[in-house]
């Protein structure tokens, strides 16, 4: 039985040396691109592999993408598979800020098929206060065959939700914190506020005081408090590039609400178009 949402960091390690399982090391820092990299070089989990959030997990940006674009489909299942991901692999992914950037590798292999891709639930501060094992041993890779069978309706662009913001047909939650929403604080962007319409769910409101997710019949009453009656699939996650929107999905389908989307642009493509409307406050 695969996993599709969470591993606990005793269940990791319990199969460190499982040859089906394959994890990777996906710390990031925004405002320092390098640290993740550096801070893999000095110790991570046995047999973990490192992916790096721009060069990896994004496309090269343009004029008129966001700061993280979606790099295109077979492109990124040819780095998994040489990276050792297979159709028979358990896939677990873990950062060192509660999952905030290892949730854009779960939600993109599911995005290209991948039905075994979990996050380590309390992410590597868990796994270091527990002392479990670390290592600065780089692992050999073993290439996999993995499917690349992505799902389009997955997505959704700025026009879609254009019109969600227009005429409320879909919910639009914005995972980022409540002063970058409200305008009153941008370090990423060179536009502050949010998509008129939408509301905010920080990501962090999914998370108990340990770190770890809450547990799903807390998530699901949270959500279901904010969709009023909506259906999972009436839902748009967005964020700052498309990353901790993320967490906001992963949320969802920990609590048993699957189906909603995201719009990989998010806020940082949103504001790329002049004509495309901002708002500020709450």
């Amino acid at each position: 039985m695969f996993s599709n949402t969470l591993v606990t960091t005793e269940d990791l390690a319990a199969h460190l040396d499982d040859p089906n399982w394959v994890v990777f090391d996906c710390r990031f820092t925004l405002t320092d691109p390098n640290a993740g990299r550096e801070a893999y070089g000095k110790h991570h989990i046995p047999g973990a592999r490192y992916v790096h959030l721009d060069d990896d997990l994004s496309a090269p940006i343009t004029e008129i993408t966001g700061r993280h674009p979606l790099p295109e489909p077979m492109a990124f299942a040819e780095k998994v598979c040489r990276w050792g991901v297979g159709v028979n692999k358990q896939v677990v992914v873990y950062d060192d800020s509660y999952g905030a950037m290892a949730v854009r590798m779960w939600w993109m292999l599911r995005w290209l098929g991948h039905p075994g891709v979990a996050l380590l639930d309390g992410g590597y501060p868990k796994w270091q206060r527990e002392k479990r094992p670390v290592t600065a041993e780089v692992p050999e890779s073993r290439r996999g065959s993995c499917a690349c069978l992505p799902e389009p309706s997955q997505i959704v662009d700025a026009g879609t939700v254009l019109r969600a913001s227009q005429t409320a047909d879909a919910l639009i939650i914005d995972a980022r914190p409540e002063r970058r929403f409200s305008g009153e604080f941008e370090p990423l962007d060179t536009v502050a506020g949010h998509i008129p319409g939408s509301i905010n769910w920080s990501f962090e409101e999914n998370l108990d005081i340990d770190g770890t997710y809450l547990p799903p019949e807390a998530l699901r009453e949270n959500f279901q408090a904010l969709l009023k009656g909506r259906a999972p699939w009436q839902v748009i996650h967005t964020c700052g590039s498309g990353v901790t929107a993320c967490h906001n999905l992963l949320a969802m389908e920990i609590a048993g609400l699957p189906g909603s989307r995201l719009y990989p642009g998010s806020w940082s493509e949103w504001i790329r178009d002049p004509s495309r409307p901002v708002a500020t406050g709450e």
